[in-house]
């Protein structure tokens, strides 16, 4: 008898678990697809913010340019003033460095029409 009863219990803990899972699949499923939308809208939407930010997203760019233009500065010229034979080198890594970021800045603005 006591069997019976344990495996009476085991049986609804297993559907009562089986039940749980199909209502948090089919939850899921439903959320998904409320929250589908046109894939061209989503790209337009997604142009759009980027529209938005890009200016702001530019004069960051520029700030972190600057701040690495100084050190890059400083660098060389300490490098210049101990003698060391490959401050040319570095100054034209750290001038070119400044350089990319003004180019890609303007590469970004043509490419996104603004």
């Amino acid at each position: 008898m006591k069997n019976q009863i344990s495996k009476c219990k085991n049986q609804i803990v297993a559907k009562s678990l089986l039940l749980t899972l199909l209502l948090g699949m089919y939850s899921m499923i439903c959320s998904i697809s409320l929250f589908a939308q046109d894939g061209n809208a989503g790209i337009a939407e997604a142009t759009n913010k980027v529209k938005g930010y890009f200016d702001t997203g530019c004069d960051l760019m520029y700030a972190i340019g600057a701040v690495v233009g100084i050190i890059g500065a400083i660098k060389v010229f300490n490098k210049w003033n101990a003698g060391e034979p490959d401050t040319n080198k570095v100054a034209a890594a750290w001038f070119g460095s400044c350089i990319f970021l003004v180019v890609v800045a303007t590469v970004l603005q043509s490419f996104f029409g603004i």
